[in-house]
């Protein structure tokens, strides 16, 4: 078989030509520039931000779904929401360490830069926040 003007071994599976490799391998590094940009900028927090009353009606209808198809005993369900408040704790902590972890990006980013670059670097997340805000007019 002819592949591009080149034969193509009969045991060789086509993935393990080297152009497929470095093709492959750019289109991943492209995706995780592009991912790790857009968590940068904080696409993260628009596209899961949750008020804390949502989440305490999202805590209780899971609870709630759980004791009915459950069928759980008042002794498990208030295991089962300490649980849940836990996870939500942890979860909480998290997120900031990732908020933490965005910001001192950006620092270290800003420290690189020269202050034309700076000034540039800000415009360019501020062109870009709207864009990637989420497209319900929700505020923080």
């Amino acid at each position: 078989m002819m592949v591009v003007g080149k034969a193509v071994n009969e045991g060789e599976a086509p993935w393990q030509n080297p152009r497929i490799l470095s093709t492959l391998f750019l289109v991943f590094l492209a995706g995780a520039a592009s991912g790790a940009l857009s968590m940068q900028l904080g696409l993260h927090d628009r596209l899961h931000r949750v008020t804390a009353a949502s989440r305490e009606t999202s805590r209780d209808a899971v609870l709630q779904k759980f004791k009915t198809e459950l069928d759980l005993s008042g002794d498990q369900s208030q295991k089962i929401a300490l649980v849940l408040d836990d996870y939500r704790m942890y979860y909480q902590s998290l997120q900031d360490q990732f908020d933490d972890l965005r910001s001192t990006g950006r620092t270290r980013i800003l420290q690189i830069l020269n202050p034309e670059q700076r000034d540039k670097f800000e415009k360019m997340m501020n062109e870009l926040a709207p864009q990637l805000a989420p497209s319900t007019n929700s505020s923080k």
